[in-house]
């Protein structure tokens, strides 16, 4: 491995020959410069992993050498030493970023430090990551397989979603694939601990399971409603809980987090019965029964989420609510930018919901866009890909507009997604809808170890379309494909994002309140 290379330029260098004795050997290569210029040259004819740069020089000044070093390598660290301690230097040296910033005299300590910091901290922070999580692995090993009730499942997939994000920042693809598989075990686990107990959840009130999504409201909104507040609900589709954390420091620049919770999306995770389902306030089966104009059979043509507001407006009608309610839909980069002209209705209302359609195009787009694949290639990519729309998307100016109008937010989202990888065959009908992860139709025919089989609808809350219709839950990362181009569909949806299954990413999903700052 080569020695990691150090530039120090200083119109006293001889007087700092201990300095550099003492970073030779600590196995650094050093390479000086007395003045500016020459410094410049340097840089321009060699590669260098940090330059520690003397402020106060005759002719070129640090400040001016920093500026040309700047223009040839502009993420080069420089570390500015200096005997002055006025602000208005350190403000200049620091706005034209600088790793680090050290007042002389400095020792070799000091020196030692910025070293690790600034070029050494990728190594180090791999290695504490690595030792931290190695820590935590039996524990988390040991209680997956513990009886688990529902709050516990949260916690451990907070814990699997931290590390993920941790290990996301080293390089230690070892115990990237040592997680990957601790979250297939946990997932497996989690599926059956779903057979067991979803069926009875739906039975019982709410006070007595989790929080599903037809309670969303009257949970989380209702409340903030009946104290006087203006209230938007931000809804972000297919918006997972490691998306989330991502993505929340935006927010949390203008907001400070008053109730940070994860919810059940119902099964199928999918927008037409879990974003349905949440503004109605009821489950699908109940939907269609009492609204039957207002529900679309599973059928694949069409828009199956085309009368979310006035599924919300019935659920404010059914609890005698008297709020004013704005409502707007936002498919695409387009209408992005106008949302943050809706402001002024959001401030005419009591209740404002946005939906955001993005992330999930993002999944869409990325099975049937090989460029798109590409720049969302694996989880840390797509999470990233989620932060950049955000912070460049004009959501970002309308969440600062909101704060500055004193509007409590919410954010959340209708279900989530997960990385399938496994194809599972399945025979179903001509009537036999399309999605991946689950499946309804009256004549399946499965495996029914790798399913979680519902035989009645009606116990699942679910429509059924005749009395032989049956539905199957796809488990894990495991996918559904048909025995007809069985490969060449296999090959195509592989390492592809898909919800309507069971999984802790699909299942457990953000419900977020935030109290403006200000």
């Amino acid at each position: 491995m080569n020695k990691p290379r150090i530039l120090w330029v200083d119109d006293e260098i001889d007087v700092l020959r201990s300095h550099i004795i003492f970073l030779k050997n600590k196995d650094y290569e050093v390479e000086t410069a007395n003045n500016g210029l020459d410094a410049v040259e340097r840089v321009k004819e060699s590669f260098f992993d940090i330059i520690f740069l003397d402020e106060n020089m005759p002719g070129m000044t640090g400040l001016e050498t920093l500026t040309q070093i700047k223009t040839i390598a502009p993420n080069i660290p420089v570390v500015m030493i200096t005997k002055s301690e006025e602000e208005n230097i350190m403000d200049e040296a620091i706005g034209s970023k600088i790793a680090d910033y050290l007042i002389k005299p400095v020792n070799p300590k000091q020196i030692l430090l910025s070293l690790k910091k600034n070029i050494d901290q990728k190594r180090l922070v791999t290695q504490q990551t690595t030792s931290a999580y190695q820590m935590q692995f039996s524990q988390i090993g040991m209680r997956i397989n513990d009886k688990l009730t529902f709050n516990e499942w949260i916690d451990i997939y907070k814990k699997l979603v931290f590390w993920e994000i941790e290990l996301a920042t080293s390089e230690d693809a070892a115990m990237d694939q040592v997680l990957a598989l601790q979250k297939d075990d946990a997932n497996k686990t989690f599926f059956k601990f779903i057979k067991e107990h979803y069926l009875n959840w739906l039975k019982q009130e709410h006070k007595d399971r989790p929080v599903m999504s037809h309670d969303v409201f009257r949970h989380k909104v209702f409340p903030l409603l009946d104290a006087g507040n203006k209230v938007v609900v931000l809804l972000i589709d297919n918006l997972r809980f490691d998306q989330w954390r991502t993505i929340s420091p935006v927010f949390e620049e203008y907001y400070r987090v008053d109730s940070d919770e994860l919810y059940v999306s119902i099964i199928p995770t999918a927008t037409m019965y879990a974003r349905n389902a949440m503004f109605a306030g009821m489950l699908p089966s109940e939907i269609e029964r009492y609204y039957p104009d207002l529900w679309d059979d599973d059928d694949n043509v069409g828009n199956k989420n085309q009368y979310e507001e006035q599924l919300l407006r019935k659920q404010f009608e059914r609890y005698r609510r008297k709020e004013s309610i704005y409502f707007e839909k936002t498919s695409g980069m387009r209408r992005e930018r106008q949302t943050s002209d809706s402001l002024k209705n959001i401030l005419e209302n009591d209740l404002s919901v946005l939906v955001f359609n993005f992330v999930d195009m993002i999944s869409h787009a990325r099975t049937e866009m090989d460029m798109i694949r590409e720049l969302a290639k694996d989880e840390k990519a797509y999470r990233s890909l989620t932060l950049s729309w955000i912070n460049h998307s004009s959501l970002r100016d309308l969440i600062r507009s909101l704060a500055g109008n004193d509007i409590k937010l919410i954010v959340t989202t209708d279900h989530g997604a997960i990385k399938v990888n496994n194809p599972i065959k399945v025979i179903g009908d001509r009537e036999t809808n399309t999605n991946l992860r689950y499946k309804l139709g009256k004549n399946l025919n499965y495996k029914s170890k790798n399913v979680f089989e519902v035989r009645n609808p009606l116990s699942a809350f679910l429509p059924s379309r005749n009395v032989s219709t049956s539905y199957i839950f796809a488990q894990n990362n495991d996918f559904f494909a048909y025995p007809n181009n069985f490969n060449y569909y296999a090959n195509y949806y592989k390492d592809t994002f898909q919800h309507g299954g069971i999984s802790l990413e699909e299942m457990i999903i953000p419900l977020v309140t935030l109290i403006p700052k200000v």
